[in-house]
């Protein structure tokens, strides 16, 4: 191999000890190793938060792997690859030239190339009569053969920190469920006790989760939110008339009773193709559909609407649909919107749009024609309060920390 000189990089480039521990490193490779260098350019792209690599970073690494004419890089073959800035930018997809310098530096920082510059830093390789290379000058990939075994261990090691992440997110958004529903199901049936410091303490654990959380954030919510599920299931176990209290109030409150038990309009986010969108499987809501959520949770979410409330307040869901027809006058919608509104969602559904509406009216430019295009879609089944009330949440909740 070319690789077992050390050699000190061109012009105004400094040298490290570091560049010269990998230099004399690549001299160390065994006799007759080898790896496939897709292989390896694989492992790197998997570990290329470790390396502190970018995206644009491995395509320029994938650019230089492909100046190597053989799959295999082998520690007795000419290991180094000599294109121009014009070639090298070509194969990486048309990337500009100070950004190529830039991510070439990235690749030499992280010891996956090494520079090998000639007496004018150009790059070109020197031939015998034969056509063998005797020497070549540019960017040595040696290292890549050097620490394929370490780039797979790291490989496998993110592979493992995501698939930990994956299986941590999807067990918070399970407990958040299992929280959600059975504290609208203990309010819904009466079940004794104090229910609304257990959904204050839920929706404190929802809010402090961000868009983008780590790991250790996933991990911590999740440890709180399941306490929070065993002291609500410890509560529930002592209530004896759960089933008759459920079945009088199925004779009695048809209106309160939830004709969509697979509904996912809970506190967690969705899509418009989730399980209770759909309009095969649950049919686009009719008056007397069952509310999603605890009135408590709609007036933290949206505050605004308690002001348009009897006496400048709202304590219980009478009060919010009332408030919910001043609003609708204050914005302009029309009565005919709001009665579609109410025909199709219910009307505590309606109302409880109609507080997020106002809520949200200084981005919104026509609130009756919003309300008729929410109510459309709630009538095709492609509209879920869940996903408008989380925002609102947690824009409430960042105000808030915000504020402090």
């Amino acid at each position: 191999m070319q690789s077992g000189n050390v050699t000190t990089p061109f012009g105004r480039r400094p040298m490290s000890l570091a560049l010269v521990r990998q230099q004399v490193a690549t001299a160390e490779i065994p006799p007759g190793k080898r790896a496939d260098k897709w292989k390896v350019f694989r492992d790197a792209s998997e570990a290329r938060v470790l390396l502190g690599l970018q995206d644009r970073s491995l395509a320029v690494l994938d650019a230089l792997l492909s100046f190597y004419p053989e799959n295999e890089l082998r520690q007795d073959a000419q290991l180094v690859v000599f294109p121009s800035n014009a070639q090298l930018s070509l194969r990486a997809h048309g990337i500009a030239g100070a950004t190529l310098r830039r991510h070439l530096a990235l690749l030499v920082d992280a010891g996956l190339v090494i520079r090998k510059d000639s007496a004018n830093g150009k790059r070109y390789a020197r031939k015998d009569r034969s056509g063998v290379i005797e020497s070549a000058f540019g960017f040595d990939i040696s290292p890549l053969l050097l620490r394929c075994e370490e780039l797979a261990v790291m490989a496998q090691k993110v592979a493992a920190d995501r698939a930990a992440f994956r299986r941590a997110k999807e067990e918070l958004t399970i407990r958040r469920r299992d929280v959600r529903k059975l504290i609208s199901a203990a309010i819904e049936e009466g079940a004794p006790g104090d229910w609304a410091t257990m959904e204050d303490v839920y929706i404190s654990l929802v809010s402090r989760v961000p868009r983008a959380p780590t790991m250790a954030e996933v991990v911590e919510v999740s440890k709180e939110m399941t306490l929070l599920h065993e002291k609500i299931i410890n509560a529930l176990k002592g209530v004896d008339n759960l089933k008759n209290t459920s079945s009088y109030a199925a004779h009695n409150e048809p209106h309160i009773q939830n004709s969509k038990p697979d509904s996912t309009n809970e506190l967690e986010p969705s899509s418009e193709k989730e399980l209770g969108a759909n309009p095969r499987l649950n049919p686009p809501a009719k008056a007397g559909l069952q509310r999603s959520f605890p009135l408590g949770l709609v007036l933290k979410a949206c505050p605004e609407i308690s002001a348009y409330g009897p006496a400048g307040t709202i304590g219980n869901w009478r009060d919010l649909m009332s408030a919910a027809v001043v609003a609708r006058s204050m914005l302009g919608i029309s009565p005919s919107a709001y009665q579609e509104a109410c025909e199709v969602m219910g009307p505590e559904n309606a109302a409880v749009t109609l507080a997020c509406i106002l809520e949200r009216a200084g981005h919104i430019n026509s609130a009756g024609g919003y309300l008729r295009d929410l109510t459309s879609r709630a009538q095709r089944g492609e509209f879920s309060l869940g996903p408008v009330l989380m925002a609102l949440l947690r824009s409430a909740g960042d105000s808030g920390r915000e504020a402090g």
